[in-house]
């Protein structure tokens, strides 16, 4: 059995269900982060794969809900840590007509930030008998900047011990001190990472490029087994064996919420891949779900719907 291990910090999440702008507002609770959401879809397309999230929550009956709700959702919490003095964050999202979204944060209290208290020699060795370990730009503003060396430290020795690294950017400039803080961060993600999936938005923002061809470039120097480049409705770029190709993709005309799209994308590649799928028929499902995903309200697609997608329009790709 494969076992993948994604690292980062999932969230109490506020979903507006007011019709209209009513006031008050209704909110939908529910929760949702960047790596969790990325777990999820994983483990639903390739259930016979072992999914654990690494994190940290709290003592609060939010935190006690949300790991009855990673449960819920199949996902191991062997590495789900519990904080005594903080909770878990929480975020309120708002979408506008085009399905695009705005959030608002409070995470300053979040047990994720300490996650590296946790993570002692033992633990970490537990994971290296791991096959991928995953994390995100988000996962990195997320620690506390104390902890980032210990961080550092623990990938290395996943790396040496054969786990592969796993690096999606996701670029928030508002969770970074200063660009450069972040560019610091990055190089050194991208120096420890076999695979890398970036998105051209977030090298637009952090490294001003603009096109998947300068993203590319940028990459060359570092040593990636695999570079999966996402351009919205452009397509996907991805690199392997210093061979190129380019795939299409059809544009969504019903977009709900855009919440998720990359998460999804993420976790059906990750775990195509690790299913032995080659890197173009990854790409077509992992597009084809984050397709599915951007038609519904919220990160988390209700589990019976998205389960008959599955049935009906990804089993037939995988064959």
């Amino acid at each position: 059995m494969k076992k993948l291990f994604l690292f980062g910090e999932c969230m109490v999440e506020l979903l507006n269900a007011s019709p209209n702008a009513q006031l008050p507002q209704t909110l939908k609770q529910s929760f949702a982060g960047d790596v969790f959401n990325t777990a999820v879809y994983l483990k639903r397309v390739f259930s016979d794969m072992q999914v654990s999230i690494v994190t940290a929550v709290g003592n609060d009956d939010f935190s006690n809900n949300m790991l009855n709700y990673f449960e819920e959702q199949d996902i191991a919490t062997d590495f789900v840590y519990r904080s005594e003095h903080k909770i878990s964050g929480l975020y309120a999202i708002k979408t506008d007509n085009q399905g695009e979204r705005t959030f608002t944060y409070w995470r300053d209290n979040s047990a994720a930030r300490d996650v590296m208290e946790h993570l002692n020699s033992s633990e970490i060795e537990k994971m290296s008998y791991g096959d991928m370990f995953f994390f995100s730009g988000i996962s990195l503003a997320v620690i506390q900047p104390n902890f980032r060396d210990e961080f550092w430290k623990m990938v290395k020795k996943l790396k040496e011990t054969g786990v592969q690294i796993v690096f999606d950017p996701n670029y928030r400039a508002r969770m970074w001190g200063s660009i450069e803080e972040a560019q610091e961060q990055y190089d050194k993600a991208f120096s420890f990472s076999d695979v890398a999936l970036p998105g051209v938005d977030d090298f637009s923002q952090l490294y001003g490029l603009t096109t998947a061809d300068e993203v590319s470039s940028f990459c060359e120097p570092y040593n990636f087994d695999e570079l999966v480049i996402k351009n919205g409705e452009e397509g996907v770029v991805c690199i392997r064996n210093d061979i190129t190709t380019h795939i299409d993709i059809t544009p969504v005309t019903n977009v709900v919420d855009t919440t998720s799209a990359g998460d999804s994308f993420n976790g059906v590649y990750l775990g195509a891949r690790a299913a032995g799928i080659n890197c173009v028929d990854s790409i077509k499902l992992a597009s084809a779900s984050a397709a599915e995903v951007i038609q519904h309200r919220g990160a988390i697609v209700d589990k019976e719907a998205f389960s008959q997608f599955i049935n009906k329009e990804l089993l037939p790709l995988i064959g």
